[in-house]
């Protein structure tokens, strides 16, 4: 969530920055109406205390009660009012940071790199189902049969270089100082909200209503609220995590649109980042995310480029994102494969996440993650970009060793 005193100080740019995220700004006035209330109504239900105390060392009993009694129904109505305004402030989305593009969706973003070769083929190229299908490795058509539409099987050789792709990652990514995490599946109501996944875009959640508990759709929703309520030293930020787990998504609103295949399931497999650091420390944080991102799709050496987030485009949580998008030859062009995120302290804020610097004071930290690697959607990549005229498939001569073969045939 936003900090306070910057509504309250600065209400001008915290109205420009969440128009720039296409969120009404009249929510900042609503929020400072009630804001003014509740501050009128506290300032002086202290009064009311303190003269209370004065009327009740003096004995003056029958004035203390009456003063009692107001207590009591400020009390009330203030419980109201911050319920309400609570409700405006998470609403509010993170502000976007200067430097990112203004603009209502992707087609806005700034393209800021583009990397590799657009493979030439002396053939039509197949799509990733084609292929997959043809050799076995892909079954959407019984998973349909068991578990419904957007799901599939991976088998054979395509479920082997999941595990290759995990591994490569680990390796990687490890020796940056993440720790390698597996995180629960299912989250509280409150862990969810926190991080900013309810307000807008619940749709997209799995909600297991009785048991109150909702299926993460990215590993950073279970790992960031791991240490709410806690502090950190400065000494141990940043604090970074390696995170493997499936993830759910309804895939609400994108009916008829990559409905074949495996490019958006409703059960995925994902390898995340996610860093916890200081607030001066964050950018730099940030653009260590991208590179491992981009050393990771290099060292796969497939082409792709690098977009800075416009504003309509960001989502609740990000001041700033990068996304990286991979060609896939099918569709003759770039797919979104990879994202990095900073949020900065504004799920820290809703966690209640600080830190304790060198001069003993408490800020909140900043919080970031980024794609290591969606597996569905680097397979796909993978498939298209390696295959052959003959159908069979090439295998990255980084993943070789970890997979155990060259060729997909």
């Amino acid at each position: 969530m936003l900090d306070i005193e910057l509504i309250r100080q600065n209400p001008e740019k915290v109205k420009k920055g969440i128009a720039n995220k296409k969120i009404n700004p009249k929510l900042v006035d609503d929020f400072l109406n009630l804001d003014a209330v509740w501050r009128k109504l506290t300032k002086e239900t202290d009064d009311f205390r303190a003269n209370q105390k004065i009327l009740s060392e003096n004995r003056k009993i029958e004035e203390a009660k009456s003063l009692k009694e107001k207590i009591k129904n400020n009390e009330e109505k203030i419980k109201t009012i911050e319920k309400q305004r609570e409700e405006i402030l998470y609403l509010l989305p993170n502000l976007p940071f200067d430097e990112v593009p203004v603009g209502k969706d992707e087609s806005e973003s700034q393209v800021l790199k583009v990397w590799g070769n657009i493979p030439k083929f002396d053939f039509e190229p197949k799509d990733h189902l084609e292929l997959g299908e043809a050799l076995g490795i892909i079954d959407t058509e019984r998973a349909s049969k068991v578990s419904g539409s957007r799901f599939g099987y991976l088998k054979n050789q395509a479920a082997l270089l999941e595990f290759a792709l995990v591994q490569f990652a680990l390796d990687i990514i490890t020796k940056e100082g993440f720790i390698p995490i597996i995180p629960p599946a299912m989250i509280k109501p409150e862990a969810m909200r926190a991080m900013g996944y309810v307000e807008r875009g619940g749709e997209e959640i799995y909600f297991l209503e009785k048991d109150n508990l909702y299926l993460i759709g990215t590993s950073e929703q279970a790992v960031g609220p791991m240490h709410m309520d806690e502090v950190f030293n400065d000494v141990d930020l940043p604090r970074r995590y390696l995170a493997f787990s499936s993830c759910f998504r309804r895939e609400a609103g994108s009916y008829g649109k990559d409905t074949k295949g495996i490019l958006r399931l409703h059960q995925f497999d994902k390898v995340e980042m996610f860093s916890i650091t200081t607030p001066e420390d964050s950018a730099k944080e940030h653009k260590l995310i991208l590179s491992l991102e981009e050393k990771l799709i290099q060292g796969l050496n497939l082409p792709y480029r690098v977009l800075n987030i416009c504003t309509g485009d960001l989502g609740d949580s990000a001041a700033a994102k990068y996304d990286i998008e991979v060609w896939l030859p099918s569709q003759k062009t770039y797919r979104e494969t990879h994202s990095a995120s900073n949020t900065t302290d504004f799920q820290a804020r809703r966690l209640n996440i600080k830190y304790k610097s060198k001069d003993g004071q408490k800020q909140h930290v900043h919080m970031l993650n980024g794609t290591a690697f969606a597996i569905g959607r680097m397979l796909i990549a993978i498939m298209e970009n390696y295959q052959q005229s003959d159908g069979s498939i090439l295998v990255p001569k980084v993943l070789q060793k970890y997979a155990g073969f060259k060729t997909i045939s």
